[in-house]
């Protein structure tokens, strides 16, 4: 597992559910997708007095090929599931696993502390935990 600390804001967040635009115009943090070629892993994120988690399901997807950038105010998680190729006489009757790259961008509700953030990886489920700054500001 590679990661990168980046000391500064994310600015592509894309924000999940509706929110009504001003003159049309887009708030500052909202960028639209047309297309995405890579697929969106299952998350958890909880917090509690102390520490923010995220928990992401990554089954078959190795250490190796998942990559983590730490912003100010969000994580992005980005890598490959690389799955066998079927026999060449295969038939599919169901083709719901996801392959191929994916990318999950986890906006912190609050701030962090970075110099403390652990990252495992066990069974196909990535933890990530940040402990929060002292105070925990919400954002």
């Amino acid at each position: 597992m590679r990661y990168r600390r980046i000391s500064y804001r994310y600015a592509l967040l894309v924000r999940t559910g509706p929110e009504p635009l001003a003159a049309g115009v887009l708030p500052a943090r909202e960028r639209v997708r047309l297309a995405q070629p890579w697929w969106r892993p299952a998350a958890d994120v909880t917090e509690t007095a102390d520490a923010l988690s995220v928990l992401v399901e990554l089954a078959g997807v190795s250490v190796e090929d998942i990559d983590l950038l730490f912003y100010d105010d969000a994580v992005v998680i980005e890598g490959q599931r690389r799955l066998p190729p079927p026999p060449v006489d295969a038939r599919y009757h169901a083709a719901q696993v996801r392959q191929g790259p994916f990318r999950l961008e986890v906006p912190l509700p609050c701030s962090i502390d970075p110099e403390g953030t652990r990252a495992t990886y066990d069974n196909g489920l990535l933890l990530l935990e940040f402990p929060k700054t002292s105070g925990g500001a919400a954002r």
